[in-house]
Formats: structure tokens, sequence, C-alpha cells
């Protein structure tokens, strides 16, 4: 794991944990490819609707962010939340 994709992981983590009432639950898993590096978020099932947002409004504003920062790095990251 390279160092920005750690520090991705962790503005990523630590955006969700401040969203959920159960910050216990939040884990990301991060998975490397050659078209960039997944960062899949998982969330307790009654705190999914906070991390997504209305009209997805928030999931899309943590994925505009990995986009700004994976423009600096020359690294591509997306962000999928699991059920």
């Amino acid at each position: 794991m390279t160092e920005q994709s750690g520090d991705m992981r962790a503005l990523i983590e630590q955006i969700a944990k401040s969203l959920v009432d159960e910050p216990d639950q939040v884990s990301i898993n991060q998975v490397d490819s050659e078209q960039g590096t997944v960062l899949e978020l998982k969330v307790a099932s009654n705190d999914l609707g906070k991390v997504i947002g209305k009209q997805g409004r928030t999931a899309r504003a943590m994925r505009t962010l990995l986009g700004a920062a994976g423009m600096k790095f020359h690294k591509r990251f997306t962000l999928e939340i699991l059920e």
C-alpha cells in the first residue's frame, strides 16, 4: 500500500466515522488494481442512509474529494459503499 492510498483511506474513514451513529462499525477495505484503487466502505445497516445522504449528495461529495486528491497523486480512487 502506498502512502497516499493510506491517506485517502484514512480520510474517508474519518469522514464516515463523523457521520454515523456507530463509528466502531465503519470499516474500509482497499483493493488496488491497474485501473486505480477501490475503497470499499462498510457501515452499520442503520447508518447507510447517513453515509449516502439525501439523493446521494454525501456519497457524491466523498467521491469528489477522492477524485480531486487522485489528481494530485496522479492516481485514480473509487469509492464503493457496501451494504
